[in-house]
């Protein structure tokens, strides 16, 4: 993480991931939003497919209860994720390196194991299907073309972005950019590094619980994918694709994601995945700040050849 020159401008990761829907003109999107983006610490971002999948569930598991209404899911996911995340986290951030990795994947496969044997209530490898969704605000019904679920995401993706940008630039948000570049230095002026970053997290994580609440909302599904390792690779591409610790970056990854997928997969069917590679391998080497950075550069270049 860093602040620009001017010191206004906090530079984080996000990423804002959709699926659209196979021969349809709209998404019943899903956000990984943000188990990572204010807080910006690696491991961050591998819990946040663990929380994004426990929002999915709670969602999936109160609308089936009869509390099918799209606002309260979304509440009830955002207050969990963000009970499991104040819970590990208070555990996780105080350890470093292959510890703090090792506990990451030992609590996301806890959770997995759980989701997959406690058929009585996840529904195991079936999943949560068919999940009663009440009409938002009760006159918008979701339709079969997924126009309701589109806006739907759309307003609640702009709330989200709107509170980590205010999160961002706010007093709090640039002390979190000085935790991230230099922690020592924090705990020497007397800032409370751990707290804060407790507090970060668990942001990140009621966040991303809010995704998963969405994407069950929208496909009216919740299954074991959600806590797999594939969606939690997409994502990751999809925010090296945009940029790295830009808040823009979570807006063109999945743009470019998508479309690079549903090109290369019309080109190759079985092979599309080495095409994203290479693309991923390319932005990796020559534009390691991502599409955003690479149009940085030639910006700057091209302002420079002007003066």
């Amino acid at each position: 993480m860093r602040v620009s020159p001017r010191g206004r401008e906090l530079r984080i990761d996000g990423t804002f991931a959709s699926w659209w829907a196979p021969g349809s003109h709209v998404t019943g999107g899903v956000w990984d939003a943000l188990a990572a983006p204010v807080l910006m610490l690696p491991p961050a971002r591998r819990r946040s497919l663990l929380v994004l999948g426990l929002g999915a569930y709670a969602a999936g598991l109160l609308a089936k209860h009869g509390f099918g209404d799209p606002l309260l899911g979304l509440a009830v996911a955002a207050i969990a994720a963000g009970l499991l995340g104040l819970a590990t986290g208070a555990v996780i951030l105080r350890t470093h390196g292959l510890a703090l990795l090792m506990l990451t994947l030992a609590i996301t496969s806890i959770l997995f194991e759980v989701a997959n044997k406690w058929t009585t209530v996840t529904g195991g490898t079936d999943g949560l299907h068919s999940v009663p969704i009440q009409p938002i605000l009760g006159m918008f019904r979701f339709d079969m073309f997924g126009k309701v679920a589109f806006l739907y995401c759309l307003v609640v993706v702009a709330a989200c972005w709107w509170l980590v940008r205010t999160i961002v630039r706010s007093p709090f948000g640039v002390a979190l950019a000085g935790t991230r570049e230099n922690d020592v230095r924090m705990h020497a002026i007397g800032a409370p590094v751990y707290r804060r970053r407790l507090a970060a997290y668990t942001i990140s994580t009621s966040l991303a619980g809010t995704a998963g609440a969405l994407l069950t909302q929208t496909t009216q599904f919740a299954g074991l994918s959600v806590l797999g390792v594939e969606l939690s690779g997409e994502i990751l591409v999809m925010l090296v694709l945009g940029g790295v610790r830009r808040i823009y970056g979570a807006f063109v990854g999945p743009g470019v994601y998508i479309a690079a997928k549903d090109y290369l997969a019309q080109q190759s069917p079985e092979y599309w995945y080495l095409g994203i590679g290479i693309l991923l391998i390319f932005i990796v080497m020559f534009a390691r700040g991502g599409i955003l950075g690479l149009l940085d550069r030639a910006l700057a270049r091209l302002k420079k050849a002007r003066a």
